[in-house]
């Protein structure tokens, strides 16, 4: 399988649920390269050290500092290959703007993007992932006839 590049971000009141669902799935992460915003990549960080488990991790800023912006811009790039975006959808967010630019930018680059702990588990086991003949189609943006 190849190594992916998979982003990693959770809002404050959804970080213990995302360092668990990192801890449940350490195995796997510990495989691919991890890109996340600065406070959830580091709780991570920290977590994994701690059951020594090394993996590579990158830390952006924090989210409300332009964290998920520049994640946003590496999925621009193509540098992502997978998402996992735990959401407070209960509390509103002060970057809600950055929010936005990271789901939509994930929809149009065709980025597999998972909000819930149940998504995430479904798109890391998926067996597209080892499947070199598979190749995402690209979205087609074209305008739709109704007559």
């Amino acid at each position: 399988m190849k190594k992916l590049t998979i982003a990693l971000v959770a809002h404050d009141r959804r970080k213990a649920d995302m360092v668990e669902w990192a801890c449940h799935n350490a195995e796997y992460l510990s495989r691919h390269r991890l890109v996340c915003t600065g406070t959830t990549g580091g709780l991570i960080a920290r977590t994994f050290e701690s059951k020594d488990v090394h993996v590579d991790i990158i830390c952006m800023h924090s989210g409300p500092l332009g964290g998920d912006a520049e994640i946003a811009a590496m999925v621009v790039r193509k540098e992502v290959d997978l998402a996992i975006f735990l959401i407070d959808d209960l509390n509103p967010q002060p970057h809600e703007a950055d929010i936005q630019m990271l789901l939509r930018q994930c929809r149009v680059h065709n980025i597999p993007i998972a909000c819930n702990r149940y998504s995430a588990d479904l798109m890391i086991t998926s067996a597209l992932w080892e499947d070199e003949t598979y190749v995402p189609c690209l979205p087609q943006y074209i305008p739709y006839d109704r007559n």
